[in-house]
């Protein structure tokens, strides 16, 4: 889990690391904050692959049953077709003659677009196999520390996190506008990328049966600054308003923006959207699927807090199937609205229609 941490930090800083698949070893790099091909062609002492998503390559027409392929890279591809080809809605040339080189992505490349994911950045890389010639090289960067090496295995895996490993940090009495006697717990994921917050609304010693919950996925745009492209702030509070009316309970503020890709990728998305995309559409430009949201964390904060059976205030069925994989009875579901409005319905009807959320009440309203 530490060369996983470290490896991440490195990504995020456009430095490359080495993946090894017994005893095969890959150079991984972002294409965010990479210089060009050529610098890590010329460290591996073999031609990159670009390595997409199943995802991406199906916005651009390409069935794949494997979770993702590796892309030869002709020479002097520049840094604007690198992005075209890993993000772009629509491609210069036909998609099908720029990826007619494709094959089904090995364990190692398959880390590496983890790695591209866990690390919030564009879920494409750049990779290259060491060759025989710059072996000895690449093995001295790594003894003095230089390059980090990190296991393919461990890399396909640090999506999830590290399942039990969460950290209860701080809390504090923080009184809200509509639960006055309110207590924030904040947990640390094991990476330190992220940080999650209990609200633990009214006194626990007080709650019998099951405990109000809602699991909120942190919204920058919609949860502070009122943005009207989504209804993610109308439910916080009202959230916290339903909790304190039904006795107390909790609000798990999951540090999940847009669905798990994170902020930049976000507003990448919002970009395409504005071009005439639905949200779900927009993430699969990108190269991520309909939901990249991990529910591990909050078993485990409500683990922490001796929660094993709850009303889930929630619209998402996903969410409910997630707790009752990771043990926690979901005695029953009480739905939670926003408003409608011009701004937003087109991403409920998405929300609807394409992710499954049972919002028909709200929608049906409208029409």
């Amino acid at each position: 889990m530490y060369q996983i941490e470290r490896a991440i930090f490195d990504i995020r800083r456009g430095l490359p690391v080495v993946v090894n698949a017994s005893g095969q070893r890959l150079l991984v790099q972002a294409l965010e904050g990479s210089e060009s091909v050529e610098v890590l062609a010329q460290l591996a002492g073999e031609r990159p692959s670009l390595v997409l998503t199943r995802h991406r390559l199906a916005a651009l027409g390409m069935s794949l049953t494997a979770e993702a392929a590796s892309l030869p890279l002709v020479a002097h591809i520049t840094t604007s077709e690198l992005h075209n080809l890993a993000a772009a809605e629509m491609l210069s040339k036909p998609a099908s003659g720029l990826l007619s080189g494709l094959k089904p992505a090995g364990l190692a490349e398959l880390g590496a677009v983890t790695l591209m994911r866990r690390a919030l950045l564009i879920p494409a890389a750049l990779c290259a196999f060491v060759s025989e010639e710059t072996a000895a090289d690449i093995e001295e960067q790594l003894a003095d520390g230089r390059l980090l090496e990190v296991n393919a295995q461990d890399a396909e895996q640090c999506l999830a996190g590290a399942p039990g490993m969460l950290k209860r940090v701080s809390e504090a009495n923080i009184p809200l506008e509509d639960a006055a006697d309110s207590r924030f717990v904040l947990f640390r994921e094991p990476d330190g990328l992220r940080e999650h917050v209990a609200v633990v609304i009214g006194k626990p010693e007080r709650w019998e049966g099951a405990v109000p919950l809602r699991l909120h996925s942190a919204c920058l745009t919609g949860d502070l600054f009122g943005s009207l492209r989504c209804d993610c702030g109308e439910q916080l509070r009202n959230a916290v308003a339903d909790i304190q009316a039904m006795g107390g309970g909790v609000l798990l503020y999951l540090a999940q923006e847009g669905r798990g890709i994170g902020l930049a990728n976000k507003l990448r998305a919002y970009t395409l959207q504005d071009g005439g995309l639905d949200t779900v559409d927009a993430d699969q430009v990108l190269g991520f699927g309909d939901d990249e949201r991990q529910y591990a964390v909050a078993v485990d904060m409500l683990n922490a807090l001796n929660i094993d059976q709850v009303q889930l205030l929630t619209n998402n069925p996903l969410k409910m199937e997630a707790l009752r994989q990771g043990g926690i009875e979901v005695v029953s579901r009480q739905a939670l609205y926003g408003s409608v409005t011009d701004h937003n319905q087109r991403y409920l009807n998405a929300k609807a229609t394409r992710g499954g959320h049972l919002l028909e009440d709200v929608l049906s309203s409208q029409r």
